[in-house]
């Protein structure tokens, strides 16, 4: 089994403080490489440059006044950096940088005992037991004319049949609800992948130790089909740069899988028991050291994805990440670097691929040697 060897290529620190600001992302938006960060009081998205550097020309910073604190729920911010949209405890908010609320959705609370239909935060914020609610997610689609929000139901206007959660495709513009669906979940936390295709888009709900169901959404203007992947309890974490394809790891991590994102049909698949080697840390007279793919990583390029066992190389010494090609040759190659990282991997499509610092807030970008 052969070694691929990283190069870092950028270093970046957060420009929210730890005080002010949560863990910062990169993502790729709208063609370019962004960074954002959720704070208490504001979200920030800043583009960066073809050397991964913040830029500082007019408008390539935008700021969000945020609506209540990060612990209590998640944003997007569509691909131009006009509108961010907030989804809360009770209500999904779509804010303007100016502060201006373009529309709002209130829906059922996520604190799980809670049956009420609140009207602000206000009501909720000081009470103890709305303090670590489950929560859900939003999304903008490719186009940032959608917005796709993963709710608690109901909605003010009705139930949606027996659904706990909802899915619902809405108008960035308006605030317009184009359609809803049963989620078929009971979550404690979402996220979103939004298609280059912009009427599809991937949800990924964690119902902790319960399972990880994945939606897959499909929106022709008209009608909304979804994929419900039944029975599967997968982890989405990565697009391809075209969409063609996604990847997913079990809830018991115990499988990466490449997938068509036509049929949701396995293209390729690394089982972490058998495809990858023992930790060469690990005890000797351990006959069966636990390998686990972390719930993180993505696509390097159309084939070329990038999985990690961090998590689970722990016990034993230094995390390990793994370079996995969907065509020709399937045995994993271990990325080597020229000092430890601790963190999982998260790829941005471009060939790299970033890590965290043991603060959780430093970022480090690396490419192939």
């Amino acid at each position: 089994m052969s070694d691929v060897v990283a190069r870092l290529v950028a270093t970046l620190s957060p420009p929210l403080s730890s005080a002010d600001g949560g863990v910062p992302e990169l993502s790729r938006q709208g063609g370019r490489i962004v960074l954002r960060q959720r704070g208490d009081r504001e979200a920030l998205v800043c583009a960066l440059d073809g050397t991964y550097a913040p830029r500082t020309d007019a408008g390539s910073t935008v700021r969000f006044p945020a609506p209540w604190p990060s612990r209590r729920g998640t944003v997007s911010v569509a691909p131009d950096g006009g509108l961010a949209v907030f989804a809360g405890v009770h209500a999904v908010r779509a804010v303007e940088p100016s502060g201006a609320v373009r529309w709002e959705i209130r829906h059922g609370c996520w604190y799980g005992a809670c049956r009420e239909m609140h009207r602000s935060y206000e009501e909720y914020a000081d009470r103890p037991d709305h303090r670590y609610p489950e929560g859900g997610s939003a999304g903008f689609s490719s186009d940032g004319r959608l917005v796709w929000a993963h709710v608690r139901g109901p909605l003010p206007e009705g139930e949606l049949g027996d659904a706990v959660d909802e899915w619902l495709v809405v108008s960035a513009d308006d605030g317009r609800i184009l359609a809803r669906a049963d989620a078929r979940a009971a979550a404690a936390g979402s996220h979103h992948l939004a298609s280059p295709d912009p009427r599809q888009m991937g949800l990924s709900i964690g119902e902790g130790q319960d399972g990880a169901p994945l939606r897959w959404g499909r929106w022709d203007g008209r009608n909304l089909t979804v994929d419900y992947f039944e029975g599967q309890d997968l982890a989405l974490t990565g697009l391809s740069p075209s969409g063609d394809r996604f990847m997913t790891v079990t809830h018991d991590q115990d499988r990466l899988a490449v997938h068509d994102t036509v049929d949701g049909s396995v293209l390729a698949e690394w089982d972490a028991g058998s495809d990858l080697p023992r930790h060469p840390d690990a005890e000797p007279d351990d006959d069966e050291p636990w390998t686990a793919w972390d719930w993180a990583g993505g696509f390097l390029d159309e084939t070329t994805v990038i999985g990690g066992t961090a998590e689970s190389d722990e016990e034993f010494g230094e995390g390990r990440h793994w370079l996995l090609t969907t065509t020709g040759r399937r045995a994993p190659e271990r990325v080597t670097y020229p000092f430890a990282v601790t963190s999982a991997p998260e790829a941005l499509g471009d060939g790299t691929w970033y890590t965290y610092d043991e603060d959780h807030r430093t970022i480090r970008i690396w490419t192939r040697v």
